[in-house]
């Protein structure tokens, strides 16, 4: 609930962003500036990444410490636009067989 109301706060400094799907972005800034928002802020780190349409992919950030998770859309332009995000984030993948 803190991570919502400190990405919240910086709404007002993030100017007016139209809704690009059924949904409307939660907070956009410059991809290298949310980046390190989402690292050295709430200690999350990048868990995966797929192409959404030809100018557009998506990341998943979450933290193992804490269970947070953010949805991230990244532009072409540069910009990144939080979509989602929440808490208690099980990572479901297989470990890597050390043998």
């Amino acid at each position: 609930m803190h991570r919502v109301l400190a990405l919240l706060a910086l709404l007002p400094l993030a100017g007016p962003v139209a809704a690009q799907g059924p949904f409307a972005d939660l907070y956009c800034d410059r991809s290298e500036v949310l980046h390190r928002k989402l690292e050295q802020q709430f200690g999350e780190t990048q868990q995966g990444i797929g192409m959404h349409g030809p100018d557009a992919v998506m990341e998943l950030w979450s933290s193992p410490t804490s269970g947070n998770w953010t949805l991230v859309k990244r532009y072409a332009t540069g910009r990144s636009c939080v979509v989602a995000m929440g808490e208690s984030w099980a990572d479901l993948a297989a470990p890597a067989d050390p043998a």
